[in-house]
């Protein structure tokens, strides 16, 4: 006689009621799809975060106090901008005690990109004497400094390697390109040389329809890295009681606006998919109970068959399994989906950054998310498949006539 595998009876099983299975796997799908993509979505930021914050590499940013919320914007969302100081701000604030370094940045809002591309940029120059965030990326790639007819791009920008373009009139060449941050400050932006900028604003009033008005001197921020010992909250503080007219903002009180949108953000997420998983557990737990108060008279002939109550156990506990994996699968496939449609309209929404986890990261949570979901159908089986078990095949039989 040929022996009958549990996993192939449980797959029988599962088919044979398809409506109700459907249902079930239906409902797994979607707490596994949401907790999946809620997780990718909320590693993505704190992912565009942590490398943008390590990219601008200064501890505290100085800028004109009456732009301080155009600075933040700027770093955060990307958003072009343009505001000026007095270039005499940055040999103050170098002087000041727990200044380790610091290097000067002009911000420039370009009328436009090109006649061609519909880009959003923004254009950042710096001075290659004294920058510690583009120049290390130019020594390691490029080998050789950024001349004053050349730019590096930033990720998102179409262009690459030895392309061409112009801004108010000037050509410039594409010295290379960086890597994404999820931070559009960076990832659409240009950076330029500080001298580059001012002959670009000197020719642009015989080339540019839109001349540039930028005053030789004149910088938007100072970038500031702090010597070991000292916090940038309190450098932060001494720079603003030394100079007037001045915000300096330590980069933690940058991130820190992210950080309490994030935490907000992840508190009710994990609300809903707490309350998801709640409902998925008692549903499916419930039709599990179902599955075993109909099926009495088929348990109870399989158990005077001669099947043990390890037989009964395990045939629910597979069906279970069963029935999670594929809606985890389904949920993951799903929910994957969902995210690479919706994300880029959700972090254009929050202004908030956002960079996808690496492949390794993705395939571990995906496969948390899986184990979630096998669980989920574990827990909700466990109960009905040991009242299954303990069923007597008589008593069994009995009440399923």
């Amino acid at each position: 006689m040929k022996k009958i595998k549990i996993s192939w009876l449980a797959l029988k099983n599962l088919k044979r009621k398809f409506i109700r299975t459907f249902v079930l796997l239906l409902l797994v799908a979607v707490v596994t799809g949401t907790l999946l993509s809620a997780t990718i979505f909320i590693s993505g930021m704190q992912n565009a975060l942590r490398i943008g914050t390590y990219r601008l590499g200064a501890d505290v940013l100085v800028v004109p106090e009456k732009n301080e919320s155009q600075a933040k914007a700027a770093l955060l969302s990307g958003e072009p901008t343009s505001f000026y100081m007095d270039g005499k701000v940055y040999d103050k604030v170098k002087d000041v005690e727990g200044v380790k370094r610091a290097s000067t940045q002009l911000f420039i809002k370009p009328t436009s990109f090109t006649c061609c591309y519909n880009v959003e940029t923004f254009l950042v120059a710096f001075d290659p004497s004294t920058d510690f965030t583009v120049t290390p990326w130019l020594q390691k790639k490029l080998k050789k400094p950024l001349a004053d007819d050349e730019v590096i791009a930033g990720s998102a920008m179409p262009l690459m390697t030895d392309d061409i373009i112009p801004f108010f009139g000037t050509p410039f060449n594409v010295a290379g390109t960086l890597e994404p941050t999820g931070m559009k400050f960076f990832d659409q932006s240009i950076f330029m040389t500080m001298q580059a900028a001012f002959e670009m604003a000197e020719k642009s009033k015989g080339r540019s329809v839109q001349p540039l008005e930028l005053e030789k001197g004149k910088i938007s921020a100072v970038l500031v890295q702090v010597e070991d010992g000292f916090t940038p909250e309190r450098v932060a503080i001494r720079i603003e009681h030394q100079i007037e007219g001045i915000k300096a903002i330590a980069s933690d009180e940058v991130t820190s606006t992210v950080r309490k949108q994030l935490a907000g953000l992840l508190k009710g997420i994990l609300l809903i998919s707490a309350i998801l998983w709640v409902l998925a557990l008692l549903m499916t737990g419930f039709s599990f109970y179902m599955i075993v108060n109909e099926r009495q008279r088929e348990l109870g002939l399989l158990r005077a068959m001669g099947a043990t109550k390890a037989h009964v156990f395990r045939l629910i506990i597979t069906e279970a399994v069963i029935l999670s994996l594929a809606g985890g699968i389904a949920g993951i496939v799903a929910g994957g989906g969902l995210l690479s449609v919706s994300k880029t309209v959700i972090t254009q929404n929050l202004k908030l950054p956002y960079l996808l986890p690496s492949l390794p990261v993705l395939s571990e949570l995906a496969a948390g998310a899986l184990i979630f979901a096998v669980i989920t159908g574990l827990l909700a089986s466990l109960l009905p498949a040991v009242f299954a078990s303990r069923m007597e095949p008589y008593d069994a039989i009995r009440k399923g006539e």
